[in-house]
């Protein structure tokens, strides 16, 4: 019996772009909620991104946002925070810098980058998030209580580019992963969705085999295969479907929606 569902945001929840939850998947959460079972949002988004989303689904949901370094309720009470160490943040800074890559930060629910680019305004649009412009140094004066940086890129190709040679630098001592095909992120090393899910649901009381997990991304595949019910929605990437043995539909013809009831209710 599934007690805690949680799920991804972009390219599950919703359409990546749109920000509003389609009509079927939110009375699939109402009627999860009536049944009692905790509905709970796992996304790679800054906390303030997600409150709109987790609003449209009802009261209490609690929301782990920037990969699992932050867990906060939908009041705002913080239940759990790892964040990047400032010298890393720091390193991580020049080393985007010294190759002219996009990069942009966050703190304090804020969304910080170098400079206003084509790059920030397709995040921007995509996310529904303003940024703001600090430049470089901006950057390196804000490196407390960082949970997440970002690069955005302007192709797939590229966005690998920039996690291989990141990956050579910074790998073993940050959490690196794509939330999206153009999305490389970092993070503080064992933040994940799958360790923020084992840590409310030890607040929580519930057992591992009683959590269903559902997702798209690459940033998913962890928490999919860490939980006792793994989804994979049927737009995912293929190293989550080759992973997964529950697929359900896609997002755009309700998968979110199909895998409520053929696997919660």
């Amino acid at each position: 019996m599934i007690k805690l569902f949680v799920t991804d945001i972009d390219g599950t929840l919703l359409p990546v772009g749109s920000g509003v939850v389609p009509e079927k998947n939110v009375e699939a959460v109402r009627a999860m909620r009536k049944a009692g079972v905790k509905v709970v949002i796992a996304t790679g988004r800054m906390y303030s991104a997600a409150l709109p989303i987790a609003n449209q689904l009802g009261e209490h949901i609690p929301i782990i946002s920037y990969n699992g370094a932050v867990i906060k309720s939908s009041a705002g009470e913080v239940l759990h925070a790892q964040y990047l160490d400032a010298a890393i943040v720091l390193e991580l800074i020049n080393f985007f810098e010294e190759r002219g890559w996009h990069l942009q930060s966050y703190s304090g629910e804020v969304l910080y980058v170098p400079k206003r680019n084509d790059l920030v305004k397709f995040y921007e649009t995509m996310i529904r998030v303003q940024a703001v412009e600090v430049g470089w140094q901006g950057l390196r004066e804000r490196v407390k209580d960082v949970p997440k940086l970002l690069t955005v890129s302007d192709t797939p190709e590229e966005a690998l580019q920039k996690l291989d040679e990141a990956t050579k630098t910074f790998g073993g001592r940050v959490e690196i992963t794509r939330s999206a095909a153009r999305f490389t992120e970092f993070m503080s090393l064992g933040v994940s969705k799958a360790g923020a899910i084992k840590i409310l649901a030890d607040k929580l009381g519930i057992d591992n085999a009683e959590i269903l997990a559902i997702g798209d991304s690459d940033n998913d595949l962890q928490m999919i295969t860490s939980v006792g019910c793994g989804v994979a929605m049927g737009n995912a990437v293929a190293a989550l479907k080759a992973a997964c043995p529950r697929i359900t539909d896609t997002c755009e013809n309700a998968g979110f929606a199909k895998a409520v009831y053929d696997y919660v209710l």
